[in-house]
């Protein structure tokens, strides 16, 4: 299997003024499925389609096993890629689909049939290789397109997207399979995706993008829970953070968190790094997850307490998002479905301080 090394890849396009792709250094480990991700626009899609020589590297080098491919065609690079759209042909039924690229590298008929055969099996198409594509269901047409790069052995495996055209529940169970299929395969691949859902699910690591930077790489639980800035932090969660703005301050030794009217305890192990931000602006983050309508304990430190009112309640099966508001601040809890509230309701909200995040005012990087 094959690695893939980014050194300073740059990416302009002649009518911006800003780099699509702006100077990003990225190792991808053999055998790795790494997952891109990143809002519209970031600049994930232009670095796959670098990867792949769709697009032409305006600075910088890529390396697939030490070998520089800049000036490589992308048949010489060999590798495979997968689009949103599945680009099929509509014209040739799945198994010439399958079989069109190895056609057109003058592999034997009799090696053809035997690869197209395996491959189908593995992705459980065996029976529609006589239909053509506009026969399928999106499934379907997603395997085929799955199939018609796993045919060829490529040393590396690129998706874009691949799953946004599927509904809710065929998503679920393609990210599965094409988790499945990873460790079947054993091979390098590379995933680009909008949906943090995705990434957390599937990667075994994820690279965050935004405005054509990088701005983190990690596993999805340090992604999660030790985001390198307010950007990393506000994309992963559904639903997002709760962001309050506010300032540091000291009463009597004990360091708070000030935020229009509400003094939040700093919890102890966070004092020492925070008493640097005394009087200084800053942002606290904490997930809906530590919003509880239970009093409990974290550490020595009870959850802290707030007087809530209900302003929309959110049903999802097993869980309930309820959207609250207290003296100017709006943030939202995730309970237990069996949570008894209606709109208008005052309620009695404990929040886990301890798991709170901070991030400063400027830089927007994570303090502590």
């Amino acid at each position: 299997m094959s690695s893939v090394v980014l050194e300073k890849v740059t990416k302009f396009y002649p009518e911006s003024k800003k780099p699509v792709v702006d100077s990003i250094d990225l190792t991808i480990e053999s055998q790795e499925l790494l997952i891109l991700v990143g809002p519209s626009g970031c600049g994930k899609t232009t670095t796959l389609r670098m990867i792949a020589g769709l697009e032409d590297i305006t600075y910088g080098t890529i390396y697939i096993d030490n070998t520089k491919i800049n000036n490589l065609s992308p048949r010489e690079r060999n590798v495979a890629m997968v689009f949103q759209n599945y680009a099929l042909y509509p014209h040739m039924t799945v198994y010439e689909n399958l079989a069109f690229s190895l056609s057109l590298h003058k592999v034997p008929k009799d090696e053809i049939k035997t690869l197209v055969t395996e491959t189908a099996a593995l992705l459980a198409i065996s029976d529609i290789l006589d239909t053509k594509p506009y026969k399928l269901s999106g499934g379907q047409q997603q395997r085929v397109a799955l199939g018609r790069a796993i045919v060829r052995s490529p040393k590396i495996f690129l998706f874009d997207e691949p799953l946004s055209n599927l509904d809710a529940h065929l998503r679920s169970q393609m990210r599965t399979e094409l988790s499945r299929l990873h460790t079947r395969l054993a091979t390098t691949m590379i995933y680009v995706t909008h949906d943090q859902l995705e990434a957390m699910s599937m990667g075994e690591k994820i690279v965050v993008m935004n405005k054509g930077k990088i701005q983190q790489t990690g596993d999805p639980l340090t992604i999660y829970n030790r985001p390198a800035n307010k950007f990393v932090a506000g994309f992963f969660g559904n639903p997002p953070i709760n962001f309050f703005s506010g300032t540091i301050v000291s009463q009597d030794g004990t360091l708070f968190f000030a935020s229009k009217n509400v003094l939040f305890p700093i919890a102890e192990e966070k004092s020492y790094t925070l008493s640097h931000y005394c009087d200084k602006e800053i942002y606290m983050g904490l997930r809906p997850e530590q919003v509880s309508n239970k009093q409990r304990q974290s550490g020595l430190q009870p959850f802290f307490h707030l007087r809530s009112s209900v302003e929309v309640i959110e049903q999802l099966g097993p869980e309930m998002l309820v959207y609250l508001s207290h003296d100017q601040h709006d943030f939202v809890a995730r309970l237990d479905a069996w949570s008894e509230y209606k709109v208008g309701d005052q309620i009695d909200i404990y929040l886990n301080l301890e798991k709170s995040l901070f991030f400063d005012f400027q830089t927007e990087n994570l303090v502590i």
